[in-house]
């Protein structure tokens, strides 16, 4: 392993803590970010996959080799993990990295992850499970590399230096988005009340994942748990939006981006695509993200 390799995973283990407990998006702020976790070194020897050519380093690790789907010419692994490059640092700076980005915030679909886990909302809609796999849910803190989780989208921003946030800081406290100027959605896909609310009421939004706000979701405080309670079919199948929401654009779900643009809606922009397999190499994106 060369010099550099060694480096750059270094750099992105200091800057892509294995705990993601961030930083207070100002020094006024005294609210407590609900710890989330994000795994960012595999089993076995680090692989390098790609480089110079792309915004970010990209790894994967010997011993998470697919072996059912992996070829001898094309070996297939289960994750891939992103670092900084060393050589891109003035290309960082411009999209935002260690500039102190306090205005602007990024809402961690933690409900989403938890709905999408097992047991989970999927199992019931899959019917490999009653209706004890949408009531009260334990809260998942751990977000592996899942599509569904837009995984890749917050390890990026968080490696260019935006604040984060969970849902359930909204959910305890709706007012908290009003100290920012600007709030980036991901694939915030369950949500509760008081969220929903929280979120279209702010003037400035960038919707960065479709299929976000489609279902309704009670969390209980004292058990960290969440509900299914509207929407996605239930607790009739011609539900879809469980708040019936004019601006759902979840039929945009499964469009790549590879011709994205935003286009206005009342309190903000939404993307036209699912930003997550494009957005570790795509600076146009997330310089418009920046200049949001």
């Amino acid at each position: 392993m060369n010099f550099k390799i060694i480096i750059g995973i270094v750099i992105g283990i200091i800057i892509i803590s294995t705990v993601y407990i961030f930083n207070q998006p100002q020094k006024s702020n005294t609210f407590n970010v609900t710890p989330f976790l994000i795994k960012t070194q595999g089993d076995g020897e680090p692989i390098f996959v790609r480089g110079a050519s792309t915004i970010f380093d990209v790894y994967v690790y010997s011993g998470e080799k697919n072996i059912e789907k992996s070829t001898p010419d094309n070996p297939i692994y289960t994750e891939q993990y992103l670092h900084l490059n060393t050589d891109n640092s003035v290309l960082y700076e411009q999209l935002g990295w260690n500039n102190k980005l306090q205005k602007t915030v990024v809402v961690v679909p933690i409900f989403t992850k938890t709905a999408y886990g097992h047991p989970g909302f999927y199992d019931y809609y899959t019917n490999q499970c009653d209706k004890r796999c949408i009531n009260s849910i334990p809260i998942q803190h751990d977000l592996p590399m899942a599509y569904t989780s837009s995984v890749s989208v917050i390890k990026v921003l968080s490696m260019l230096g935006y604040p984060m946030i969970t849902d359930i800081e909204i959910e305890k406290d709706p007012n908290l988005l009003k100290k920012f100027d600007k709030v980036i959605l991901l694939h915030n896909e369950y949500v509760t009340q008081k969220e929903f609310e929280a979120i279209t009421n702010h003037p400035k939004v960038l919707y960065l994942a479709p299929n976000a706000l489609y279902a309704k979701i009670e969390y209980n405080y004292q058990n960290n748990t969440i509900t299914l309670i509207r929407g996605h079919g239930y607790p009739n199948l011609d539900i879809r939006n469980g708040f019936d929401w004019k601006y759902d654009n979840s039929q945009l779900e499964y469009e790549d981006c590879q011709n994205w643009k935003f286009y206005e809606i009342e309190n903000g922009l939404m993307l036209n695509c699912y930003p997550e397999n494009v957005i570790v190499r795509d600076k146009d994106l997330l310089m418009a993200i920046k200049e949001f």
